[in-house]
């Protein structure tokens, strides 16, 4: 968004020391293939709110926000306040306080359900991870795989009377828990995600380590399944 910059804004684009945020988001802006991105999202991407009110957000706007998310495993909540709070994540999506209105949770989230609606989280996440190895950014010297429990109520005493069909029980040490996991390969040396993907709580970490690795052999390191609660994070 055009327009001019903050006091604030000046003195953090003049200061001495550049965080490894400040370099990694740059390489991020630089990198990623935003034009082509946002070409995919356009046909889906209403031009004004969903009560015909105020005009949308700019899809590149919404689009480094949600990457944001990605990156820094940030809720929608998360997400606002982290404009609000982080210059380097403000400037990435080129939102100016004082300037720019910041987009709100809601905002974050419709814009996210509206990515997962039209099948378009995969396309985004396989374009980022591409153009960050061709870069070399994404080394896949290795591949951590970590598998993470997702609890869901075992409860049936719900309008169908039954448990969730896609949640199945696993057993971690001496005890059970419902629900189901999500497997994650992350790249050992630069920290980053590059697979992602969920499966019934019953399905064993082994059987989908292939599927979390890089498509390069690579050493593998496999961490067992912590529990999370299955809740309303936003993500």
């Amino acid at each position: 968004m055009d327009g001019q910059l903050s006091f604030a804004t000046l003195d953090y684009a003049g200061k001495k020391k550049r965080t490894k945020r400040d370099v990694f988001l740059a390489e991020m802006a630089a990198t990623v293939p935003w034009s082509v991105l946002e070409a995919v999202i356009a046909p889906h991407y209403p031009q004004q709110g969903p009560q015909g009110g105020r005009r949308a957000f700019p899809i590149a706007v919404m689009l480094r926000i949600y990457c944001l998310q990605q990156w820094y495993n940030l809720s929608d909540p998360g997400a606002e306040e982290a404009l609000y709070d982080i210059q380097s994540m403000r400037a990435f999506c080129d939102l100016e306080l004082g300037r720019d209105p910041i987009p709100d949770e809601t905002t974050i989230l419709n814009f996210r359900h509206l990515l997962e609606a039209h099948g378009l989280t995969k396309t985004v996440f396989e374009a980022v991870a591409e153009y960050l190895e061709a870069r070399g950014t994404l080394l896949r010297g290795g591949t951590i795989v970590d598998a993470t429990l997702i609890a869901a109520s075992p409860s049936t005493k719900n309008e169908a009377g039954k448990r969730d069909p896609q949640m199945h029980s696993s057993k971690k040490g001496n005890q059970w828990y419902f629900g189901m996991k999500a497997h994650v390969g992350v790249d050992a040396s630069s920290g980053l995600v590059h697979t992602a993907g969920v499966t019934s709580g019953n399905v064993h970490d082994a059987k989908v380590t292939q599927q979390s690795m890089a498509t390069r052999a690579t050493p593998t390191i496999r961490r067992s399944a912590p529990r999370r609660q299955r809740g309303c994070s936003g993500r």
